[in-house]
C-alpha cells in the first residue's frame, strides 16, 4: 500500500544523513521544502569554529541538486533562550545539562515544527536513526536499525503530539548503506564528514564554550577519602562525574588515575578519587529522576524496564518506581558509573523508547 503524499519540511543540516532523507522523502512522492535550521552564528568568533555558512552551502547545493525549494529559517532568538541559556544555567549550578536531548525538544520538534505548521505542512523530516512505528492507534519510537548509530536516546524527551509530526526517513538504514545511497544518488555532501560539536553550534569543545560564558569560580580539588586538597580547579562547571582526563592533578605512582566523584557547593570543591569500583560515590545503584516525559502512556505503577544511562550506552535492566509530579525512584540491576545530575536516562522496552527523565 503506497503512503499517502504528505507535505513535509525537511531539517537539512548540510550533513549526509539529512540529505539522505531528503533524497529518500523525494523519491517517495512527498511535497518537499527543504530549510536549515539558523540557530548559531558565533558572532564573537570566541568558542572556536562555527561553521554554519560552510553547512548553509552544502544544504542548499543538496537541495538544488535534488531540485527542492530552500529556505533558512531564523531561530536564533529561541535557540537562545531554550538551549543556550539552558545550557549556561546548568553549569553554572553545577549541573551536567544535555543540549542535544533538549535541542531535539524545543527546537527541532519545537519551534521549528510550530513554524512548519503555521505554513502549511504536515510534518518535520530529519536525518535521526531512529524509526517511528505505528502502535495501538499512536505512535512508538524504535532505536534505528544501525545500533551504532542509534539516536532514539536523543529523542528521549518528545511527546506523542511531536511524534505524530516527526519522520525519520534513514532509520531502517545502516551507515554505510546510506553513504552509498547518497554517492550513487550524486549527493554534494556523500564523503562529508559527520559533525561531533554541541547541537547546532559546530565543532566547539563544551570547555571553549563554557570558559567563553561562565565567570570562572575557582576553588580546591579536595580527595575524597581523607580530604587532602591537592590543587586548585578553575570551576565546577568544567568538570563532570565519572570524568578522568583533564582534572589538572597527576596519577600516583603506580598510575592509579584520579577521577571526579563529587560537586560540593559550599566551598566549591571538586570532589576526587582513585578510579575504581570502591571509588566513593562514582557507581549509583538507585537515583532519582525527574521531569518525566512519556512518548505513549505514563507508567504509573512498579515496572521492570531498561534504560539507556547515555548516549551509546546500551540498555540495562532496571526496576521503575513512580513517585509524584513527575518524579521516580530507579534501581539498576547492577550499579552504574558516573551518573550525573542534569543528564537524561532514557526508558526502553526493547528496542522500544517509552520515555525518559532527569538525575536529581
Amino acid at each position: 500500500m503506497t503512503a499517502p503524499r504528505e507535505k513535509i519540511l525537511v531539517a537539512l543540516s548540510g550533513g549526509v544523513d539529512s540529505s539522505v532523507a531528503a533524497l529518500l522523502l523525494k523519491q517517495q512522492g512527498h511535497d518537499l521544502v527543504c530549510a536549515y535550521m539558523k540557530n548559531w552564528i558565533n558572532e564573537d568568533n570566541i568558542v572556536g569554529e562555527c561553521p554554519w555558512q560552510r553547512d548553509i552551502e552544502d544544504a542548499r547545493a543538496v537541495a538544488d541538486h535534488l531540485g527542492i525549494e530552500f529556505r533558512v529559517v531564523n531561530l536564533m532568538r529561541d535557540y537562545r533562550a531554550k538551549i543556550v541559556d539552558y545550557l549556561l544555567d546548568g553549569y553554572a549550578r553545577g549541573l551536567t545539562p544535555n543540549p542535544d536531548v533538549m535541542c531535539n525538544r524545543e527546537i527541532k520538534f519545537g519551534v521549528f515544527r510550530a513554524w512548519g505548521r503555521e505554513h502549511g505542512f504536515d510534518a518535520v523530516a530529519t536525518g535521526h536513526y531512529a524509526r517511528r512505528v505505528a502502535h495501538g492507534g499512536q505512535f512508538a519510537l524504535h532505536e534505528g536499525a544501525d545500533k551504532h548509530k542509534d539516536q532514539s536516546y536523543f529523542l528521549a524527551l518528545l511527546s506523542q503530539e511531536q511524534l505524530r509530526d516527526a519522520r525519520f526517513p534513514i532509520g531502517h538504514l545502516a551507515k554505510p548503506a546510506l553513504r552509498m545511497i547518497a554517492r550513487e544518488a550524486g549527493l554534494p555532501t556523500a564523503e562529508k564528514k559527520d559533525s561531533q560539536g554541541i547541537c547546532f553550534i559546530g565543532e566547539v569543545k563544551m570547555a571553549d564554550f563554557l570558559r567563553a560564558y561562565v565567570p570562572d569560580a575557582p576553588g580546591p580539588i579536595v580527595r575524597a577519602g581523607d580530604g587532602r586538597i591537592l590543587g586548585q580547579h578553575r570551576g565546577l562547571h568544567f568538570y563532570t562525574l565519572g570524568q578522568r582526563k583533564g582534572i589538572g592533578i597527576p596519577s600516583n605512582t603506580d598510575h592509579a588515575a584520579y577521577v571526579v566523584v563529587g560537586k560540593r557547593a559550599a566551598d566549591r570543591a571538586l570532589l576526587v578519587a582513585f578510579d575504581g569500583p570502591e571509588a566513593p560515590g562514582l557507581f549509583q545503584r538507585e537515583v532519582h529522576v525527574h521531569a518525566l516525559s512519556w512518548i505513549g502512556q505514563p507508567i504509573t505503577a512498579a515496572r521492570s524496564l531498561e534504560g539507556r544511562v547515555r548516549y551509546r550506552d546500551p540498555r540495562v535492566p532496571l526496576e521503575f518506581f513512580p513517585g509524584d509530579g513527575g518524579a521516580a525512584r530507579v534501581v539498576f540491576e547492577s550499579p552504574q558509573r558516573g551518573l550525573a545530575s542534569g543528564q537524561v536516562l532514557a526508558f526502553y522496552e526493547g528496542e522500544r523508547l517509552l520515555g525518559g527523565g532527569v538525575y536529581l
